[in-house]
Order: structure tokens, then C-alpha cells, then sequence
């Protein structure tokens, strides 16, 4: 009572959660407010003592402590809780996990940002697996205030959470206000995402996932000349996820796969938005575009940029456009904005050598740099002319309809009709 006053019901679990956490420290809490010991009770009949500051808990013997439980009504209850025996996990035992998040929440920003730092400062000090501390997390009651930081080590996830206090950009981070949810709206990405092994054990283990990536597969194949099954399965002899006429329909099909499942568990869109090549996947959940027509779309145009072998494609993220385009007018639009994501989240396009010294200047700005996985080729700039005459021609067949849900496209900056979605669109997509 002398530390956390009088808790009622939640008095004795309480309790066992100061002893547990005094064992954790290896520190006998100081007890408050009692420098008289009480003269209700024989200090001298045993080892028992009052204590007047903290003390040092020895790690010689197993830490051992009683927590009694005396109600007003008759309850009487004592529990002794001991330390467990140091215990090594068993070689080829421990888990092996990839990108890790964690989900900070509080009802302020000032409250967010102590939160952060304190979470970094008990970070320092304990040994806790990174896994542990995302689960606890997320398990916690979110509030309006909200950051997720996202990394593989606890450096990297400190590092993240310095970020959370406006301490510069940082890629792993990302801090906002909720609002009403409502219902889910579905993003499509472009090139970028991808990763070997995606998909793989949902082909194996669901039947929804499985039967919709056959029917991409069976949509692609006239356009791709390749299993698609193959390469999300790594089998020998299987093309690998590395240049973009193998990756762009491989995430579409993963992407449209994806959707078929999660409207299996009753997620329904309420709206679907798509960047670059993942517009075709959007257009297809929406059913603006008929898994046909989409998966010629990505096909052809898969291969159109995959010709496009002097190039390449960065992300860069901490600056506006205007200071990028800044940055890069010295180029004479060798080098050019590809795409604006966020305000301050970009995309550039170019040669490798005139990108290679627009990353280092703009790094020099601030910015974070990293270039798009697998793009060999200036996409979304003016390399991609020559291909006009090509793309209206092939694509001048494609028979868009109204879509069943809104669709919201990247390339005007909002809601449209997507009988629109014809060869001239998908060209300026391109």
C-alpha cells in the first residue's frame, strides 16, 4: 500500500507484478512512506527488517518472495513466487523471423514521442527479444496517436523509434493520426515488394490462393512463356524474381491471388487504388478489367520495359518535390521525377551513372536513397515514348467496364470512371 495506495480487487496482482519486476532488476524496491518501523510488530524475533532504501537483490540462490493477500471480507491468501533456473534453448530451437513491427500508440504526440524514448531507454538496458516486445505491443489498446517502426535487429529498431520524434526520415518508420477506419480500402504497389519466396506457403496450405493463382497462371501464359507456379514454388529450373518481365506478373498474380482470400474471409473492398503495375491488379479486383485483359496488359508491358536496359529507378524519401526538383534541374531531365507517393516519399528515374550522382546529392540533402529492386529500365519518364505506337495498338482491344466498387486512379489523382481505362490510359500509366 505504501508504493501504489489501496487497489482493491486488483491489489494482489499487483503485487505479484512488483515482486516479479523487482526480480527482473535484482532490486528490493524501497518502501515508502514508512521510515518508523511499526510497533504492532516484533522486529526483533526473526530476520525481518523495514526497507528503508532500495537494496541489491543477490543472484547467488534463486530470488524468493511472499505476497500476502488479507481482505476486509475474510479473503486470506499468500503466494510465494521464485525464480525459474536460467535455461538455454536448445540449438536449432530459436525462432528465425525477418522484418519485425513495432506498434507504439498514445493519446497525444508528446505522449507518443516520451513513449518512444522511454521503450529505446528500457531497449538499451535488457536483452528482450525483439519478437517478444512486438507482440506485447500489439497487444496493447491502440490509441489515436500512432507510429510503426519496422526492422530486423534491436539497433534497427532503435534507431526507428529516434525517428518517431521527428529526428529525421527514416524509411522503417511511419507516424500518423487514426481517424475512423471504416471499411478497408485496398492499395496495390508497384515493382519493389517483391521477395523470393512470397506466396509459396499460401500455395501450399489454401485452396482459394491456390485455385486463383491457376487462373492467373492460365491468363498469363500467352503473354509470359513461363510457369508461373514455378517461380513462386523455387523450382529448378524456374526463372528467377530479379528482372521485371518475371516480376511484374508474378505480383500481380500474387496481388489478385491475395484479394481472392481475403474476400474468402469476408474482407471486401470498399474501394481499391493501385500504383504503377499494381493499377492493373486494382482494376481487375474492381472489375473494371477482366483477368484476361489485365494479365495481357501486364504481360506485354512487362516486356516493353524490360527492353529498357539503360536505366534505372530509386526511391527517395525525407525531401518534398519541390527540393527534389530542385536538386535534379541541373540534370536537363536525364534524370526526373518517376513518381510522387507521399509529400515526402518520391520516385526517380534515369541512366544508372546520372542517377548514381543524383542519389549522392540528394543524400547529401537528407534524403534516403535506395533503388527499386529489379528495374533495369528509366520507367515512368521519357524513355518510355517510343513505346506509344506499340501500347495503343496492343491494347486497343481491351474492353474496360464500370467498376463494381470505386476506383481510384494514381495517374489523375482521383475517383474515376473506369470505363476510361482504355489503351490511351494505360499508356500514360506507363
Amino acid at each position: 500500500k505504501s508504493n501504489i495506495g489501496h487497489s482493491g480487487p486488483a491489489a494482489g496482482v499487483a503485487g505479484v507484478i512488483k515482486l516479479v519486476m523487482a526480480m527482473r532488476n535484482g532490486v528490493l524496491p524501497q518502501t515508502l512512506h514508512a521510515d518508523v518501523p511499526s510497533s504492532q510488530i516484533d522486529w526483533s524475533s526473526g530476520a525481518m527488517r523495514l526497507l528503508t532504501k532500495p537494496v541489491a537483490w543477490s543472484e547467488d540462490r534463486a530470488r524468493t518472495g511472499g505476497v500476502s493477500s488479507f481482505g476486509v471480507s475474510g479473503t486470506n491468501a499468500h503466494v510465494l513466487v521464485s525464480s525459474p533456473p536460467p535455461a538455454e534453448l536448445p540449438e536449432g530451437s530459436r525462432r528465425r523471423v525477418g522484418l519485425v513491427p513495432w506498434v507504439v500508440s498514445a493519446r497525444t504526440k508528446s505522449a507518443l514521442e516520451a513513449q518512444a524514448t522511454r521503450l529505446q531507454g528500457w531497449l538499451s538496458a535488457t536483452k528482450a527479444d525483439p519478437v517478444d516486445i512486438g507482440y506485447s505491443l500489439a497487444s496493447r489498446v491502440p490509441f489515436k496517436h500512432r507510429a510503426v517502426v519496422i526492422g530486423t535487429t534491436s539497433d534497427e529498431l532503435s534507431d526507428g523509434l529516434d525517428a518517431t520524434r521527428g529526428t529525421g526520415a527514416n524509411p522503417n518508420v511511419s507516424v500518423g493520426v487514426s481517424r475512423n477506419p471504416g471499411p478497408p480500402v485496398f492499395i496495390f504497389p508497384g515493382q519493389g515488394g517483391q521477395w523470393v519466396g512470397m506466396g509459396r506457403q499460401l500455395l501450399a496450405e489454401s485452396d482459394v490462393f491456390a485455385r486463383a493463382i491457376a487462373d492467373c497462371e492460365q491468363a498469363l501464359e500467352p503473354w509470359t512463356g513461363w510457369s508461373l507456379g514455378a517461380v513462386l514454388r523455387q523450382d529448378a529450373g524456374a526463372p528467377a524474381l530479379e528482372t521485371v518481365d518475371i516480376v511484374q506478373p508474378t505480383l500481380f498474380a500474387v496481388m489478385v491471388s491475395l484479394t481472392e482470400l481475403w474476400k474468402s474471409y469476408g474482407v471486401i473492398p470498399a474501394a481499391v487504388v493501385g500504383h504503377s503495375q499494381g493499377e492493373v491488379a486494382a482494376a481487375c479486383v474492381a472489375g473494371a478489367l477482366s483477368l484476361e485483359d489485365a494479365a495481357k496488359i501486364v504481360g506485354i508491358r512487362s516486356k516493353l520495359l524490360a527492353t529498357l536496359t539503360n536505366g534505372t529507378m530509386a526511391s527517395v524519401l525525407g525531401l518534398s518535390g519541390e527540393q527534389i526538383e530542385g536538386a535534379i534541374a541541373h540534370f536537363d531531365g536525364a534524370v526526373s521525377i518517376a513518381a510522387m507517393n507521399s509529400p515526402e516519399s518520391y520516385t526517380i528515374s534515369g541512366p544508372p551513372d546520372r542517377l548514381a550522382e543524383a542519389a549522392a546529392e540528394l543524400t547529401a540533402l537528407g534524403a534516403k536513397v535506395r533503388y527499386v529492386r529489379g528495374a533495369t529500365g528509366a520507367g515512368h519518364s521519357s524513355a518510355i515514348d517510343q513505346f506509344r505506337d506499340q501500347v495503343l495498338e496492343s491494347f486497343a482491344a481491351t474492353v474496360p467496364q464500370a467498376a463494381k466498387v470505386p476506383f481510384f486512379s494514381t495517374v489523375v489523382g482521383d475517383e474515376l470512371d473506369t470505363t476510361g481505362l482504355d489503351a490511351a490510359y494505360w499508356y500514360r500509366n506507363l
